[in-house]
Formats: structure tokens, C-alpha cells, sequence
């Protein structure tokens, strides 16, 4: 019996306008195809592709009932995430929009903070080509540049100075 390999995730891949040509159906709608999750798990210094985050079901966020008041989830372990979106310009792919959200989760008593609103509202930033991610830990900033980075030297260097800048440890 052969041994199933992990498909490896990756960014999604950018689609051209759906509404390109036409004035029709679709027309004013926010495309998800271009957005991309990213966890980053603040003890361990990791960061990956959780697509099941789109829909808060990665495997953080699984059997966690989330709480909107921080101090509910004391000894909650740090995450944020990520909310990247890609875009293309001449001379190709770039991180377009990178907003980040923090989240706690307590997997000993299956409670966990975060504010949806702020993570509705970030991602909607993140596809409008914003960056907010100067309130994030030095550490997890250095965390979020090498993945970036690893995932893509080219679209890194294409991405906008604010982005780079943003992520610079002080």
C-alpha cells in the first residue's frame, strides 16, 4: 500500500475579474479568491496556511468557543492571524494586503478569545490592499517576513515598502 504524501497548501491563485466585459451579475461583490489565512503560533515561532481559518474552522480554532472579552481566557496561548491577499501588477504577483488578528485559545477548558468583529473588519481591510501589522510582537513579525519571504522571494520584493517597513523590527 503506497503511502498518501501531504499535499502541501499554498496561496491561492489569483483569478482574473469574474466581471471583466459585463456590467452584469457579480458586479459590486468582494471576492474571496485572492485571500489567503495564515496562522502564526507565537510560542513555537511558526507560521502556516490554515485555509480552514476563512471559515474559522482550522485546527486551532476547532472545538474552541470563542469568547469576546480577553481576560475570560487567562492562560490562553498566543496566535494571530493572518489575513494575505494577493495581487498582480507588470511585473507579477505581490502581497497586496496583509492585516493581522490576535487570538488566545485555552485547549484545557476548550475557550478561546477573539474578536470577530475585528477579524470580519481585517480581512476586509486585507482585500481592500491595506496593511495593519505594526501591533504585532517583534517575534511574531520576524516569524510572518521569513514565511512571506520562503513562500515567495519575488512577490516579497514586489510588495509595497509599507509592508516591509511595517514588519521591520524596532
Amino acid at each position: 500500500m503506497e503511502e498518501k504524501k501531504k499535499k502541501k497548501v499554498d496561496f491561492n491563485i489569483i483569478k482574473s475579474d469574474p466581471t471583466d466585459g459585463h456590467g452584469g451579475f457579480g458586479v459590486g461583490t468582494l471576492s474571496l479568491d485572492n485571500v489567503t489565512p495564515v496562522i502564526i503560533d507565537v510560542d513555537a515561532g511558526e507560521a502556516s496556511i490554515e485555509v480552514g481559518a476563512m471559515h474559522a474552522r482550522s485546527p486551532v480554532e476547532k472545538g474552541i468557543k470563542f469568547l469576546p472579552n480577553k481576560d475570560d481566557v487567562p492562560n490562553g496561548k498566543p496566535y494571530w492571524l493572518i489575513w494575505v491577499t494577493i495581487d498582480r501588477k507588470e511585473g507579477g504577483p505581490y502581497y497586496a494586503g496583509v492585516t493581522a488578528c490576535e487570538m488566545t485559545v485555552d485547549r484545557e477548558i476548550r475557550r478561546g478569545y477573539k474578536s470577530l468583529p475585528e477579524h470580519v473588519n481585517r480581512m476586509d481591510k486585507s482585500i481592500k490592499r491595506q496593511i495593519i501589522v505594526e501591533h504585532m510582537d517583534e517575534k511574531s513579525k520576524g516569524v510572518l517576513v521569513e514565511f512571506l519571504k520562503n513562500h515567495d522571494a519575488g512577490m516579497w520584493e514586489r510588495s509595497a515598502e509599507q509592508l516591509k517597513s511595517d514588519l521591520q523590527a524596532n
